[in-house]
């Protein structure tokens, strides 16, 4: 199949986008991150396909964006050829802008699967995810139904629900995130492999998975790939510890990459793609902020089996303490905090003692 790019030809250079994490990278983390920047791209969290395609409806909340995201690519993962083309199926009904197929993931309940980064492992089936991947985006395309996809009747029910007008039948591109190896480094082996599967894109984590997050990204590496993806049709992201705007174009000249993706950098900071230094104030505006849109717009909205406690919220909390006196203390009482009411009398607590 030939490389169908999508939205990925119409990202102005370099592309600086926010890299998936789970449990980082929901709704409203995004709908912050769209609302205060503009990252070239947003990504979901990484959304197992298995158990979407057994019917999981309430596994859809990963699947909640808002339009201010755009644009906005789903990222999946699993072992399960089969789930992978029902669940790309329900990506398009959707209206995703495309789909990245997550080959990155070094925890081991998930790579001891073979999914995530321990598809490197098995790469004969790891190329087969991204072919029936884009099998389905062209079965979307042209014309086939959600029924007859083999979707599940209840995971229909909710997506027509969700969407009750179909969505425009675009042809949504695959793409691809990984890491540089297992154990060792196997970086240009392996992207020989996924270049022949023509996806629109490849991110690399320099990492291997066995580096986990540990040690620093390995950027000579990442700059190897991006030599073999050039001129042939396939748009190259590197990634990891990219800590600055600055660092971001520094590494774009230096390794010769089409973009990277940002993960850690963002925590607690909204305003990263706008290169924005926020005061106090802001900071604890927009925590707020955060902190009520997840209630109102994510929480609430779900029904209780799909609901996430508030305590999903504190580590968000704790990330926007930062820069300033008493940040450490401020934390503290933070991580204990129930809901947006009890958020909001800390922060302005603070404040007034500063003033």
């Amino acid at each position: 199949m030939a490389t169908n790019r999508g939205f990925w030809d119409t990202l102005k250079s370099p592309i600086i986008g926010l890299s998936p994490m789970d449990g980082v990278t929901d709704a409203p983390f995004r709908y912050l991150m769209a609302k205060y920047s503009t990252p070239s791209l947003m990504m979901t969290e990484f959304t197992n396909v298995e158990g979407l395609a057994r019917g999981a409806v309430s596994m859809l909340k990963e699947f909640e964006y808002d339009e201010s995201e755009r644009p906005i690519v789903a990222q999946i993962y699993g072992v399960e050829l089969e789930s992978f083309y029902k669940v790309a199926i329900m990506c398009c009904y959707l209206d995703f802008d495309g789909i990245d197929i997550n080959m990155g993931c070094p925890a081991n309940k998930v790579a001891k699967r073979g999914s995530g980064a321990g598809m490197i492992g098995i790469p004969d089936h790891a190329k087969k995810a991204v072919e029936i991947v884009k099998k389905a985006c062209e079965d979307w395309h042209n014309g086939i139904t959600l029924e007859d996809a083999g979707i599940r009747p209840k995971i229909i029910t909710h997506l027509k629900k969700k969407n009750p007008t179909e969505p425009t039948r675009k042809l949504l591109p695959v793409s691809v995130k990984t890491r540089t190896g297992i154990s060792d480094i196997v970086t240009e082996w392996w992207i020989s492999e996924l270049i022949s599967t023509k996806p629109a894109n490849i991110s690399l984590h320099g990492r291997t998975l066995k580096q986990m997050y540990l040690g620093e990204a390995n950027w000579e590496e990442i700059g190897k790939a991006a030599k073999l993806c050039k001129g042939t049709g396939i748009s190259f992201l590197g990634n990891g510890d990219v800590k600055s705007m600055e660092d971001a174009h520094k590494k774009v000249k230096d390794y010769g990459v089409d973009g990277v993706l940002v993960g850690r950098a963002t925590f607690g900071n909204p305003w990263f793609f706008g290169d924005h230094e926020p005061s106090k104030e802001e900071r604890f505006k927009v925590a707020l902020e955060h902190c009520q849109y997840f209630e109102q717009n994510y929480l609430k909205r779900h029904d209780a089996k799909a609901q996430i406690p508030f305590f999903a919220m504190r580590k968000h909390l704790a990330w926007y303490c930062k820069g300033f006196d008493g940040a450490k203390e401020m934390r503290t009482k933070l991580m204990q905090t129930n809901n947006s009411q009890e958020v909001e009398l800390i922060l302005e607590e603070s404040l007034n003692t500063q003033s």
